[in-house]
């Protein structure tokens, strides 16, 4: 068999797509589909949204790249932003959310170095995480799907379970520098934190002088309803990382930080080439100024609970097909009885685009900017998928 020249990666659907348009994709040969994938929560303002297109032609006819040698003005107008809007006093812009979260792991040890404990070197993470594919970031997530083939891996991560404050509490020993996880685990099957779980955390960081590391790669940038899906619990983050909505759909990545941790970050102790050139924070700029326009987030919050509500109406009416709902605003999982991929390919011959994720769990992640008429199509379709699916 010829080798293809595009490597075999990723198992993709038989599908391309040729343009888009709010919240709907059409294929090379003209059908239509209702994207609540949003290119796996990226696409957080749907498809070809004008501001965004205007944007990003606006600076492509200006200026593309510079490098990090000199200043960018949009990186500090965007860090500006996010700090005015978040827990953080500063920022560091990248080009994915792997970028950021090797950061993060660096600025921590970092920390930790500078405090005059280098011996504090490891993380407790928890098990059904996913934080990336890098030898680091792996490590972390410790899916065994992900890890096999590639070993040794890198020491440093002490596995707890999701949602368990004792075992957190056990795992922390003299090395331990920062405790590192989603409030919603998203990879692992749209997983919320359970209740108070973040407060717990951040009081067992306080106690023991931990940093607290969150990864809201996909929860943040309004995916929950609040900018930042840490706003839920009424604590604050030491370090943060995010990505995917924030460009929605360019590359942008961001680690942002407490002045106590970002001085850990001087002149040559990170760095990046494409991270935060003027194309990215142009669209980066342009996504904050509407998730951040007056009612945007109440809109999302309120979508996201009518959502949640049908979702929850369809698993009680497919109770051979679908176990349950689960999520937070506009990030929601459906727990399937039959396999997931069997729920996502017969929602696609409706016209719906789904995602998978691991707990046999088929991801709902729809643009931000939808309304209840998506909404409407949404579950019409899924209704009808499901009915193809039941016994």
């Amino acid at each position: 068999m010829t080798m293809p020249a595009l490597m075999e990666t990723y198992a993709r659907a038989d599908l391309a797509f040729d343009h888009g348009e709010g919240a709907w994709l059409t294929t090379t040969d003209g059908r239509r589909f209702l994207d609540f994938g949003a290119g796996i929560a990226v696409s957080a303002l749907g498809h070809a949204h004008p501001r965004l297109v205007e944007a990003l032609r606006t600076q492509a006819g200006k200026l593309w790249h510079t490098s990090n040698l000199y200043r960018i003005p949009g990186q500090e107008r965007v860090a500006e932003t996010l700090v005015a809007h978040s827990f953080a006093d500063s920022v560091f812009f990248c080009s994915t959310g792997l970028e950021a979260n090797e950061a993060a792991l660096k600025m921590a040890r970092k920390v930790a170095h500078d405090a005059g404990h280098p011996e504090r070197d490891r993380f407790v993470v928890a098990g059904g995480a996913f934080h990336g594919r890098s030898f680091a970031s792996m490590a972390a997530g410790g899916n065994p799907k992900h890890m096999t083939g590639f070993g040794p891996l890198l020491d440093g991560f002490d596995r707890v379970a999701f949602g368990n404050l004792n075992e957190a509490r056990q795992a922390v020993g003299e090395r331990t520098c920062a405790v590192l996880v989603e409030p919603v685990q998203g990879e692992g099957g749209i997983r919320p934190a359970p209740e108070d779980y973040l407060a717990g955390l951040r009081a067992l960081c306080d106690e023991f002088g931990l940093l607290l590391i969150l990864d809201e790669i996909q929860t943040g940038v309004g995916r929950t309803g609040t900018l930042f899906a840490y706003e839920h619990s009424g604590i604050t983050p030491d370090i943060l990382t995010a990505a995917k909505g924030l460009g929605g759909g360019f590359p942008v990545g961001a680690l942002l930080a407490t002045e106590a941790c970002a001085r850990a970050f001087t002149a040559g102790s990170h760095g990046t080439t494409f991270g935060g050139n003027p194309l990215a924070m142009a669209v980066a700029e342009a996504v904050l100024a509407e998730v951040l326009a007056p009612d945007f987030l109440a809109r999302v919050r309120r979508i996201g609970a009518d959502l949640g509500e049908r979702l929850d109406a369809v698993v009680r009416d497919y109770p051979t097909v679908l176990a349950g709902a689960r999520g937070l605003g506009l990030m929601r999982g459906l727990i399937c009885r039959v396999p997931n991929g069997d729920v996502i390919a017969a929602c696609r011959d409706q016209g719906l685009l789904l995602v998978p994720a691991a707990d046999n769990v088929a991801r709902v992640l729809p643009p931000l900017i939808i309304d209840s008429a998506e909404v409407d199509a949404a579950i019409e379709k899924l209704r009808a998928a499901c009915a193809t699916l039941a016994t």
